[in-house]
């Protein structure tokens, strides 16, 4: 069966689960309206950095962003679905990749699109606080915004693929994203640079401070990810569904 056809009927499955789209629709509600309120307290921080406060509302959005790669990799696994999947698509590979594409397409969409609205909203109580920001910094927070969040939602498919459960992977990821990564950071120093949620959100800070720049941050993240799906894909060839 050629491509085509294959990421049609992923991106069907998608747009008929309502919760998916709900979750999409989360990642912008949460990420613009906490930056709205950042922008109006932020300034009171000693350590404030207009840009990442600008943009700090995609740190719990991206938590939409983990649960929407989860679930629709997970979906798969509900009654035996994958077993009617890969008999329809016997290429795994191909499947795979079409899986991954309706996962990173509509989230770098909504985050691009979620960055921009909370830049701009949080901008409008940052007042005279933001005026710092040049236009190549704002361009630069928004992109990796919208990238980072692909990423973890990447990040979250593979583990997904490699567990075969949405629940497990979300009752990893999450809590060590919102408490373990702080309690490393802490411990370790400089080494938290390198987890992929604190390397990937150095492109969100005006001046960024540590080991990574904004882009290699990324990178950072990035190969993260392809670890996890690397992991899941071979779990993926090697079991039978």
């Amino acid at each position: 069966m050629d491509f085509t056809p294959v990421l049609r009927a992923e991106a069907l499955k998608v747009l008929t689960l309502r919760s998916l789209c709900g979750t999409l629709l989360a990642l912008f509600a949460v990420t613009t309206a906490f930056s709205a309120l950042a922008g109006v307290s932020g300034t009171s921080d000693p350590d404030f950095d207009p840009l990442f406060t600008a943009l700090s509302g995609g740190m719990l959005g991206q938590i939409a962003a983990i649960a929407f790669g989860a679930v629709v990799v997970s979906c798969e696994y509900q009654g035996n679905g994958i077993r009617l999947t890969l008999a329809a698509v016997p290429q795994r590979g191909r499947w795979f990749a079409a899986k991954l594409a309706v996962v990173a397409v509509p989230v770098l969409g909504a985050g691009l699109v979620s960055a921009l609205a909370a830049l701009l909203a949080a901008r409008a109580g940052l007042g005279a606080a933001a005026d710092g920001l040049t236009v190549g910094e704002q361009i630069r927070g928004v992109v990796g915004c919208g990238i980072y969040l692909m990423l973890m939602a990447l990040f979250a498919a593979g583990l997904t693929t490699l567990f075969r459960s949405g629940v497990a992977t979300l009752s990893t990821l999450i809590p060590f994203i919102l408490v373990v990564s702080f309690v490393i950071g802490d411990a370790t120093g400089a080494a938290t640079d390198f987890l992929p949620d604190k390397a990937g959100q150095i492109v969100l800070y005006q001046a960024p401070e540590g080991t990574l720049g904004p882009w290699t941050g990324l990178a950072v993240t990035a190969l993260w990810a392809a670890a996890a799906l690397l992991a899941g894909f071979r779990r993926l060839r090697r079991r039978d569904a």
